[in-house]
């Protein structure tokens, strides 16, 4: 929401390519989990891009939503003040996006403040909470709330562990060097 005038060329192009990138289905979906996963007390905002920015622009809603992921007593952000000041609101934002950061979604899928202030990539603000979403559902802590079919589970690492004896066997019976040079 910032006073800046339309932007032409180039700025112009890359604009509508990032404004492509929203999805109004995946923005519903968002809503219905946010409002499931911090108690069902929200006020379910009207579709579309400039009524999600507003909904989740003050931060108080994102601060919430991150603390609902952890047990009680537990919650990364203490205290989450009412304010009308910008500043603030921005502070909250920022706020929520370092707690998702310690919750463990990557630096990668986290958003800037501006993208939500602004209203400038609001697929970012949608990557970051599915993000968020898929991550409290792999986690499976109990603290999740909502349908488990609204978010994938993120890939788990599978370690393995070799013996020593198996490593030198593996050394000692190589395919590697049954290979012959090939011109």
């Amino acid at each position: 929401m910032a006073n800046r005038g339309p932007s032409y060329g180039l700025s112009r192009e890359v604009q509508e390519k990032i404004e492509q990138k929203y999805d109004p289905d995946l923005e519903q979906r968002l809503v219905d989990w946010i409002i499931a996963q911090c108690g069902g007390n929200l006020e379910k905002p009207q579709p579309g891009k400039q009524n999600f920015q507003k909904w989740l622009m003050d931060g108080t809603i994102l601060c919430r939503l991150i603390n609902s992921l952890y047990p009680r007593g537990k919650e990364p952000i203490k205290k989450i003040p009412e304010s009308q000041m910008a500043f603030k609101q921005m502070e909250k934002i920022s706020q929520f996006l370092q707690a998702a950061e310690a919750y463990g979604v990557t630096t990668t899928d986290v958003f800037q403040t501006v993208d939500l202030w602004e209203g400038k990539d609001m697929a970012a603000v949608q990557r970051t909470l599915m993000a968020l979403g898929s991550l409290a559902v792999t986690k499976d802590d109990g603290q999740y709330r909502g349908d488990r079919d609204w978010f994938h589970r993120k890939a788990q690492g599978y370690r393995r562990e070799f013996t020593d004896e198996h490593i030198d066997h593996m050394k000692t019976n190589s395919d590697i060097k049954h290979c012959t040079k090939v011109d």
